[in-house]
């Protein structure tokens, strides 16, 4: 058995940040001003980056599977623009609603993964999703239905920062919440309390048997990852200036996971490198195919499996700085 005083290097090995992240996220943040005509696709990338990481806590970290998390992006995104149309165009107030708003629908829906199979709990999620659509799409009156929720206009970032056509303030500030939720969950998993879940994931009823709390790690982990979801939401409402069905939309949630075959599990960075990869191939692949775009992503995802991950991208490089 290890050494407790093993056990907690490691978990402060893991939390450290490495010399190179920093670069990264340099990087990052440098792109919109280098590349002002991309700066949207920049901002597209960190919303998703941010729903894929929130997927990743509920399936990389306790081994939840779910085809339903698009629930709590679509439910963030309606609170955020909703708020914004009708009582405050803040920013960060329709953030912090849209946030909020998916967490407690989060904590509600926990109930709903703690008994049953894995089979149990994906058609559990995806049932949540699919009555929040019909929801979102009887209520006209309120979200638009079929048409969307237009006319969502936002105020200015801090009350300086106007959002431009270009899109370099709306990339700075999802990369902004990106990066704070991203340190934040990799402080938790990282911690003694999120090793637990790293427990549960790989035997629930050892786990029981040395005195962890299943169903109340389950919970809470997927209460929190649904406020992360419900931010990525809200950055996509805020954003755009639109909210429409689609946010509830199973692909939503399918996208997510894909994302997170592509850049790994149970590591946060997994879904940040998935969302670029995707993203970028979907970019490229449309615009040369727009017809068959999915054809040579299911291609590649295909001899992603086949080859296996770790010969063809670079996460083995970055997987030592994350839990």
């Amino acid at each position: 058995m290890a050494h407790p005083k093993d056990a907690r290097s490691r978990l402060l090995s893991a939390s450290r940040w490495r010399w190179y992240e920093p670069l990264l996220w340099a990087v990052a943040f440098a792109l919109p001003a280098l590349l002002p005509g991309h700066a949207l696709i920049v901002n597209e990338i960190a919303i998703v980056a941010l729903f894929a990481v929130s997927l990743d806590l509920v399936l990389g970290y306790t081994g939840i599977v779910t085809l339903g998390h698009a629930a709590f992006l679509g439910f963030g995104a309606y609170c955020a623009a909703l708020f914004a149309k009708f009582i405050h165009p803040d920013p960060l107030l329709g953030l912090a609603v849209g946030m909020a708003a998916a967490t407690v629908l989060g904590a509600v829906c926990s109930v709903t993964i703690l008994r049953g199979s894995d089979l149990t709990r994906l058609m559990v999620t995806l049932g949540v999703a699919l009555l929040l659509l019909e929801l979102a799409n009887k209520l006209d009156w309120l979200t638009g239905g079929s048409d969307g929720l237009q006319g969502v206009m936002m105020g200015p970032l801090f009350g300086r920062f106007e959002f431009d056509l270009y899109g370099q303030t709306a990339a700075w500030y999802s990369l902004s919440v990106l990066l704070l939720l991203f340190a934040l969950a990799r402080r938790w998993v990282s911690s003694p309390w999120g090793a637990t879940l790293m427990a549960v994931r790989d035997n629930p009823l050892r786990a029981a048997a040395i005195g962890i709390s299943v169903p109340s790690r389950l919970a809470v982990v997927y209460t929190l990852a649904a406020g992360v979801a419900g931010a990525a939401g809200a950055l996509l409402a805020q954003t755009t200036g639109f909210a429409s069905l689609d946010v509830f939309a199973l692909e939503r949630s399918a996208d997510a996971v894909l994302m997170l075959v592509i850049g790994g599990v149970g590591w946060l960075y997994g879904g940040v490198l998935g969302a670029v990869v995707f993203k970028l191939l979907h970019d490229i692949i449309s615009g040369i195919t727009p017809q068959y775009w999915t054809f040579w992503m299911g291609l590649f995802l295909v001899v992603l499996m086949l080859v296996g991950r770790e010969r063809l991208s670079p996460a083995r490089w970055f997987k030592g700085g994350q839990a």
